[in-house]
């Protein structure tokens, strides 16, 4: 495995060999052996915050190296490893509380219609986890990332198939991560890090792995999804595969603030040179005057945005083949016309623009399609009625966001509470008058979506993430003896729990 700088597209450094389907084996085989060892909620608990601390130890090298492979920039990637260590804590916290394990109980009551015998219920981890990496997120949505945190906290191994863009990367987050375990006990096997593309097939093919959670595109996503669904055993496969991220703008909120929505959704489109998995990537903006003054803050600001690398030539390949399809539309006009930057590793910023009437017509499909890079497309719409029809031919989305003006935010009208109605079934997270990149990490936060932008109901971040990899079960009529610790009456964990219907702690 060979790191490649994505600014100059030469090779840094070797990086390790593609792993054997013996290796992925062991390695699977080895974390399945961790499980009892990793069943402790304290060492669990101690684990992650050891994880946190060993990156903040490392930061800087990860750091250096991180941007050296994806040119995602040291700000950035800085204050993206502070979000991975808040997470792995926040994740911490969430253990040690034992809110997510859902204890239940409910007494045998001989006198209920129909009688009730005695039921005790908690969740349970599913077992070996594999964890496929994200290209644009080095380290929140990779080895150290998001569904590793969340999958740890659960109880479960993980083996961590790196991402080819930045292995180097893969491999310090990965010994760090090790080394907490070392730290607090546990056995390194807790987690591992396997690289390349024959990798990643065996370890979903793995009989004895029992989860997978995957961020990447939706060829490869549904692939490794179809891969999991007809194993002898299927297995739940939770894959963020991509996302259109609609924006509806209303006439009159382009009427009454139209540069600050125009530099706003300039701002949103080309950060991180578009990379970002919640990117707006299609809008639609009235017609008329108020569009028009909207458009025009919009060519302002993307017209300024600085050219830069994507994350590899594969996909700067696929981002100048998407706007040469889009542009030779008919009706489709480029006010700022994307591609190729100065070198040949940039690329330029732009938008489209086209009638929202066009979009019923099947060879415009493609402008419904996620274009992965620093490029938006604008439908321009005459009344509400294209607005609903344009609607109703997305694809389900992680974000969709509205921007109302300041009357319809009020209420007036009922305009935005429609809209808002509207928008709800296609994504994960409606945004009001804000812009979809950027996602919190907290207990109320929801990132996922109707396919393709997931394959289950699931969030990959926040407190409910740890939902993914548990399972729920019930004992009846145990003698208490024989009861996990758990869903004893004395309740010797002190965890949060429901006796009777009524809530304890």
């Amino acid at each position: 495995m060979w790191s490649v700088d994505p600014r100059t597209g030469k090779q840094r450094e070797q990086v390790g060999t593609e792993a054997t389907a013996g290796e992925v084996d062991a390695a699977v085989r080895a974390a399945h052996a961790a499980r009892e060892p990793f069943a402790d909620r304290t060492v669990r608990a101690a684990l992650l915050r050891a994880a946190a601390g060993q990156l903040d130890a490392a930061s800087e090298e990860i750091i250096a190296t991180a941007d050296a492979e994806t040119a995602l920039g040291r700000p950035r990637l800085t204050g993206e490893l502070a979000r991975t260590r808040a997470q792995l804590r926040a994740f911490a916290d969430e253990v040690e509380d034992g809110a997510y394990l859902g204890v239940t109980i409910n007494h045998k009551d001989a006198d209920a219609t129909p009688p009730c015998p005695d039921l005790r219920r908690y969740k349970i981890p599913l077992g070996v986890v594999a964890v496929y990496a994200a290209s644009n997120f080095p380290l929140a949505f990779s080895v150290p990332g998001g569904d590793t945190a969340s999958a740890l906290a659960a109880g479960c191994p993980v083996v961590v198939k790196a991402h080819p863009d930045h292995p180097a990367t893969s491999e310090l987050t990965g010994a760090a991560l090790r080394r907490a375990a070392a730290e607090v006990g546990l056995p390194g096997d807790v987690l591992s890090v396997v690289h390349g593309f024959e990798a990643g097939v065996e370890l979903v093919k793995h009989p004895l792995v029992s989860a997978v959670g995957f961020t990447g595109s939706v060829r490869g996503g549904r692939a490794l999804f179809d891969a999991a669904s007809s194993r002898p055993t299927p297995i739940p496969f939770h894959g963020e595969l991509g996302s259109l991220n609609p924006v509806v703008i209303t006439g009159a909120a382009a009427d009454e603030r139209p540069e600050e929505i125009g530099e706003g959704l300039a701002g949103s489109m080309t950060m991180g040179t578009g990379q970002f998995c919640t990117k707006p990537g299609f809008v639609l903006a009235p017609a008329g005057e108020a569009g028009d003054r909207m458009l025009e803050a919009l060519r302002a600001a993307v017209s300024k945005a600085a050219q830069g690398p994507l994350l590899d030539g594969r996909m700067r390949e696929a981002f100048l083949e998407g706007i040469k399809a889009r542009t030779e539309l008919d009706g489709v006009e480029a006010p700022v016309l994307a591609g190729a930057g100065d070198d040949e590793q940039s690329v330029g910023a732009g938008f489209l623009t086209v009638p929202a009437e066009k979009l019923g017509q099947p060879q415009y499909e493609v402008l419904l399609e996620e274009c992965f890079g620093p490029v938006t497309v604008v439908a321009r719409y005459r009344d509400d009625d294209e607005v609903a029809s344009v609607l109703s031919r997305l694809p389900g989305n992680l974000t969709a966001t509205l921007h109302l003006s300041a009357a319809e935010a009020a209420g007036d009208g009922g305009q935005g509470a429609r809209l808002l109605a509207t928008l709800t079934p296609l994504a994960g997270r409606v945004l009001v008058n804000g812009w979809p990149t950027g996602v919190a990490v907290a207990p109320a936060q929801h990132h996922g979506g109707p396919y393709p932008a997931t394959t289950s109901t699931s969030t990959s971040v926040g407190a409910t993430a740890i939902e993914r990899w548990l399972r729920p079960v019930a004992y009846q009529d145990a003698p208490e003896a024989l009861l996990p610790p758990e869903l004893r009456d004395a309740n010797p964990l002190g965890l949060p729990r429901r006796v009777d219907g009524r809530r304890e702690n």
